[in-house]
């Protein structure tokens, strides 16, 4: 099974190959994958960052990719080079992603042919962002997507993941194997960079009284108060916590 690099900005994968079928995740521009099998116009796939499989539209991906930098703006806009005037496209490249460079100058990078994007919303490749406080409030108010990952759209496991692959360190996608993955932190009282988890749920506390997810029934990422927000939970869910893990562990 030879790489292949995922070449669009983002796109759904979905557990059946039938785009009615339930999307489990996205894949973004620059993510390395193996095709396991063919069917008619779909392909099955497995992520190499996080060994998630599911289907995506068969279409020509790129097989050789050597990412110099990556995204560290929610969104990033792609511009277009005409008549030696750069001007902004419709489109854009997400959070974390990773570029090559096929040409640069001093305010842009182009990754593609005739595609730039602004070298300020860029990061190089191998760079390592502490503060992951930072990187959640970039996503407040997002609205929430099951299987999202993006600016754009993204659920409460993705939020929390996102950050690892950013860095690229390993994290599981699921929360149902983000709980398993984690390792429990025993304390009688919330602090900086605890991951609270529930069933089909999880979010994490910016310091000891806020807590930030993106919580499906306010539709959007959002900050909360830590323990208001574990009552609200188990008000209308019905559910208690069943971990607590912290950030410094991984």
């Amino acid at each position: 099974m030879k790489n292949n690099f995922f070449n669009i900005a983002v796109n759904n994968i979905y557990t059946k190959p039938n785009i009615r079928s339930e999307v489990g995740t996205q894949i973004l521009y620059g993510e390395k994958f193996k095709i396991l099998s063919e069917k008619k116009n779909w392909l099955k796939i497995k992520t190499d960052f996080d060994n998630y499989t599911g289907f995506i539209k068969k279409q020509k991906f790129l097989n050789q990719f050597k990412p110099l930098f990556k995204i560290f703006k929610p969104k990033s806009r792609i511009f277009i080079k005409k008549k030696n005037k750069i001007s902004p496209s419709k489109n854009f490249l997400y959070f974390a992603s990773g570029i090559s460079v096929l040409n640069k100058n001093k305010d842009y990078i182009e990754f593609e042919k005739n595609k730039w994007i602004k070298k300020k919303d860029t990061k190089v490749i191998d760079h390592y962002e502490k503060n992951y406080s930072k990187i959640f409030k970039l996503f407040l108010d997002s609205k929430y997507l099951w299987g999202g990952k993006t600016k754009n759209g993204i659920d409460c496991s993705a939020l929390i993941q996102i950050y690892f692959y950013y860095n690229r360190i390993f994290f599981p996608r699921d929360s149902k194997d983000q709980i398993k993955y984690c390792k429990r932190t025993k304390k009688k009282s919330f602090c900086k960079g605890d991951i609270i988890f529930w069933k089909g749920h999880v979010g994490i506390c910016l310091n000891k009284s806020k807590f930030i997810h993106a919580y499906g029934p306010r539709k959007k990422v959002i900050i909360m108060p830590t323990k208001a927000t574990i009552k609200l939970i188990k008000k209308t869910a019905n559910l208690k916590i069943k971990k607590v893990s912290n950030m410094k562990k991984y």
